[in-house]
């Protein structure tokens, strides 16, 4: 017993703990495009291009769906990234930092400067070009890669600093998603569309009547409105933050409710029947049955669902996207795309755009006394959340594929995006480590 202690905390506890910070999953992202571009460059490099080429359907005789184990990736997989993204979109609304504006107006001016700002460089540098249409690529910020470069830094990054690079990137995530709706949609589907739109509404309603089953939700979501929009010409991934919208995000039971119940069900457990062994009684099996299901009325179903499919999407449906997407052929002709327009605007736009939209709007608003900064957040703490919000891997990355299809444009936007978010993200883990020294 005392040998499985030890073990347990020499070598589990901090495995669990360093699995549990937010640094692993970005280290495990970045680890997946590292493989991505290893395999990319090997003699492997064609079957592991025919790999996410598979085609699979899903679906019956009457109706199925047929795509590529890559399109499948990205519009179905990355459905449940969107899914989560918008239940934090949803709680940061209600109860978060995005619930009073005025105490979030830096970094909710900073967010849409900092997407503003990359699209204008990046339009500058391709006029009256083809490439123009991936203007919205050097908009958006990697949350995970950001905050794990953060979390690289140690506790000595105060709280503060955390929130706001945080709040920066859930307006972001915001923008994105409606560029993507608005600007990334091909021909529209009405019919499907309105389907869609029928579906929601049963889903509003459901909400509205309490329903609290997170199963239906799934088979009206999932069967009804991301079927519909695959079909609509809007890029599916919407569905999932319109679906993340209408679940339930208040508890059915308050907390003293809650506590009553649950203290009542502890001394009916204390009164049951054991039998002093390993095993349980059955009154005491229904005792717990019990206490879980008041668990599940306190806790809102928003909430479970983003504590239960955040790891999903941190540890899985993250790195197998950069490992199908990322994988950039490395020669002599693709070098000679660095200084592709392309190229330039994305790394330029995310590396220098985003460091004036949100470092530089933050830090006029502060000398002019419109906004005030927190203390905690010195000026290099500013510069160091600037450059990190440049990192835009994962939806640059996912907007790069929306954009074109077009092979040397996407060998062009993904080196501009591998190029920039290294960039960026050493920069800001220089001057935010610089800023920690001297705090």
């Amino acid at each position: 017993m005392q040998t499985q202690q030890v073990a347990f905390n020499w070598f589990v506890k901090p495995l669990k703990s360093f699995i549990n910070n937010t640094a692993f999953s970005g280290i495990l992202l970045f680890s997946a495009t590292i493989l991505a571009m290893i395999v990319a460059n090997s003699p492997w490099a064609e079957a592991f291009h025919h790999f996410w080429e598979i085609e699979f359907s899903i679906g019956t005789e009457n109706f199925s769906m047929k795509k590529s184990l890559h399109h499948w990736i990205n519009d179905g997989l990355m459905s449940v990234f969107f899914f989560v993204v918008g239940l934090e979109l949803k709680r940061e609304l209600l109860a978060g930092e995005l619930r009073n504006p005025k105490n979030a107006i830096m970094p909710i001016v900073g967010a849409i400067c900092g997407m503003l700002f990359p699209a204008l460089i990046y339009v500058t540098l391709n006029p009256d070009l083809p490439t123009q249409k991936g203007w919205g690529i050097p908009m958006a910020t990697d949350i995970a890669f950001a905050l794990g470069v953060l979390y690289l830094l140690g506790d000595k990054v105060s709280t503060t600093v955390k929130v706001f690079l945080t709040t920066i990137a859930i307006v972001d995530d915001l923008g994105a998603v409606l560029v993507i709706a608005i600007f990334y949609t091909s021909e529209i589907n009405v019919s499907s569309l309105i389907a869609a739109g029928i579906f929601l509404l049963i889903l509003i309603a459901a909400n509205r009547l309490k329903i609290r089953k997170t199963w239906f939700y799934g088979v009206v979501g999932i069967g009804g409105i991301w079927v519909s929009f695959s079909m609509s010409g809007v890029h599916p991934t919407i569905s999932a933050v319109l679906l993340a919208f209408t679940i339930p995000a208040r508890t059915y039971i308050g907390e003293e409710k809650y506590l009553y119940k649950l203290n009542y069900l502890i001394d009916e457990f204390k009164k049951a029947q054991t039998t002093h062994l390993p095993i349980v009684t059955h009154e005491q099996i229904e005792i717990v049955e019990k206490m879980r299901e008041v668990g599940k009325k306190f806790l809102p179903p928003l909430q479970r669902l983003e504590y239960i499919l955040h790891p999903w999407v941190a540890y899985l449906v993250m790195p197998i996207f950069a490992l199908s997407n990322a994988g950039v052929k490395i020669s002599e002709e693709s070098l000679n795309h660095l200084s592709s327009n392309v190229t330039l605007g994305i790394t330029l736009g995310l590396v220098l755009g985003k460091f004036l939209g949100v470092s530089g709007i933050s830090w006029l608003l502060h000398r002019l006394k419109w906004v005030k900064l927190h203390p905690d957040i010195s000026l290099k703490y500013l510069v160091g959340i600037g450059f990190l919000s440049g990192i835009g891997f994962t939806m640059s990355l996912f907007i790069a594929e929306l954009a074109s299809q077009e092979e040397t444009f996407l060998v062009q936007a993904k080196l501009g995006i591998l190029l920039a978010s290294i960039l960026a993200g050493g920069l800001g883990y220089f001057f935010v480590g610089r800023a920690t020294k001297n705090s």
